[in-house]
């Protein structure tokens, strides 16, 4: 039964907005035709979409997007991984994308790992490695350890501690809240990844067109805060691998060194030349990362 919060907000500001984001999400999830969505799934924040992609012969994959990116966002990155594994992809409710269309303006990241524990199961039957990135890894963190979680892969992980804040972020974040178009969304993609030449390539664009469109129909989330360290020691019997990008604003390698060996016993693998967004910059190297759960 689905059970959605009295108060919850809606994520879109009309009922046009609503519309906007879904035909945007329907054509980028065309782009992989053996990508098929999952008959939608009734938890406790609200119906749930999600999809599944054949791949090769490792151990599935489900992946958690960060903030203002979901499973249309996700699918040029997602068929890299497909290569060598059956790729999931989720949208949460209560975010930009084609679950539920309303959250609880006071849930947690708690809610949202009872979620995931209540979701799994009606999803696979087979274990999966949970990557979270950014905000999805909040959200996998705070979920329960169980069989069909094989591991953990966070990438450029929220919740583990409180993300960097500069002014260079606002300057690349404020412009783009209040005067969403081209050209800030597209300064706030330069900001998030790392190095790189090519502005101007057809992920740029397309990433910049979303979001664009995130910030003039969405109301959006920030980032969660950390989560109570305690909580996630029970994942310390569970295979984990904590990466981020060299030239992460938010989430670098030295803010996370000390939480992830303190709370989950590993060290932080370091992905050279990325950003914020390493799934989306290098998606070889995090699936060469995802491989080490094979074995």
């Amino acid at each position: 039964m689905t059970v959605v919060p009295l108060r919850a907000a809606r994520v879109y500001r009309s009922e046009n907005a609503e519309r906007s984001v879904h035909a945007w999400c329907h054509k980028a999830l065309s782009q992989w035709p053996e990508l098929g969505p999952l008959p939608p799934v009734e938890t406790r924040l609200g119906p749930t979409q999600a999809f599944r992609g054949l791949g090769g012969a490792g151990t599935p994959v489900l992946v958690l997007s960060g903030i203002n990116f979901n499973a249309a966002t996700t699918v040029p990155a997602a068929r890299r991984l497909a290569a060598d594994r059956p790729v999931l992809l989720v949208d949460p409710p209560g975010q930009p994308g084609l679950s539920c269309n309303r959250r609880n303006a006071g849930s947690r990241m708690e809610a949202y790992g009872e979620w995931l524990n209540e979701l799994l199961p009606q999803i696979t039957d087979r274990p999966v490695v949970l990557l979270g990135h950014s905000r999805g890894a909040a959200i996998a963190l705070s979920s329960t350890p169980n069989p069909l979680v094989a591991g953990l892969m966070l990438l450029n992980p929220a919740g583990l501690t409180a993300a960097g804040v500069s002014s260079e972020s606002m300057r690349a974040t404020l412009p783009w809240m209040l005067n969403p178009n081209e050209q800030t969304s597209t300064r706030l993609i330069e900001f998030l990844r790392g190095p790189s030449k090519d502005t101007g390539c057809e992920e740029h664009r397309s990433e910049a067109e979303w979001l664009t469109l995130v910030s003039r129909h969405c109301r959006t989330n920030s980032m969660p805060t950390p989560l109570y360290g305690e909580s996630f020691r029970s994942w310390a019997g569970t295979p984990v691998t904590v990466a981020t990008g060299s030239h992460d604003p938010f989430f670098s390698p030295a803010r996370l060194h000390g939480p992830a060996r303190r709370f989950l016993h590993t060290q932080v693998r370091t992905i050279e030349g990325a950003g914020h967004l390493s799934l989306y910059e290098q998606p070889e190297k995090v699936a060469e990362l995802l491989r080490e759960f094979d074995a």
